[in-house]
């Protein structure tokens, strides 16, 4: 079972956008140690929208030469791994750094 439902990161992301406060504001109202998840969250919406949100079922496998073509746009531009990530349309930059 997935840590966050669907709808809790979508009310949250929400609260945000409505201004109804900052990260660090909703990281201490939802009890949470730092506001990282809630930046994730926010980003991910960003790049993906609400489908960006959901839980993925399967895990993603990534040909060898998509991730040499990660590696390479890394490497000669100036874009940070979560730059990076969305322009490769993954959710996860981790799986870059």
């Amino acid at each position: 079972m997935a840590k966050y439902s669907f709808e809790f990161k979508l009310k949250i992301v929400q609260e945000y956008l409505e201004g109804k406060g900052g990260t660090s504001y909703l990281s201490k109202k939802y009890g949470f140690k730092s506001n990282h998840q809630i930046r994730k969250w926010l980003n991910t919406y960003r790049e993906f929208g609400e489908e960006g949100l959901l839980r993925k079922r399967q895990n993603q496998s990534y040909s060898v030469q998509f991730k040499m073509d990660a590696i390479e746009l890394y490497q000669t531009t100036e874009l940070s791994y979560r730059e990076v990530a969305n322009q490769l349309e993954m959710n996860n930059p981790a799986l870059i750094a």
